[in-house]
């Protein structure tokens, strides 16, 4: 399970053996969510935030501050998706403390 981000106390990452969409997981405590990203013609023209069979899902602040990061580094975290599942690399996890 590669963890790639975390952000105000929420750990995004992908499972190991995830698949196709393109998306990233948010986990903080108990609680998980996942952003799936659309796309058309290779550019993300949407994403949506679900939830995951049999977790709790974020919620509040915290479901927020998700959908603000996922929408702010997108591109990053689909880079790194490709990196991971395409071209089998590992990696870098980041503390991000301020969205820039």
């Amino acid at each position: 399970m590669p963890k790639i981000y975390e952000y105000l106390g929420i750990i995004f990452f992908f499972y190991s053996n995830d698949h196709k969409p393109i998306h990233v997981h948010g986990q903080k405590g108990e609680f998980e969510s996942k952003a799936i990203f659309i796309f058309e013609n290779e550019e993300i023209i949407e994403i949506q935030i679900s939830n995951i069979k049999g977790k709790k899902p974020l919620k509040g602040r915290d479901l927020l501050n998700f959908r603000i990061f996922v929408s702010t580094y997108h591109f990053q975290i689909a880079n790194k998706w490709e990196s991971y599942f395409k071209e089998k690399k590992k990696v870098e996890f980041e503390v991000i403390s301020k969205i820039k």
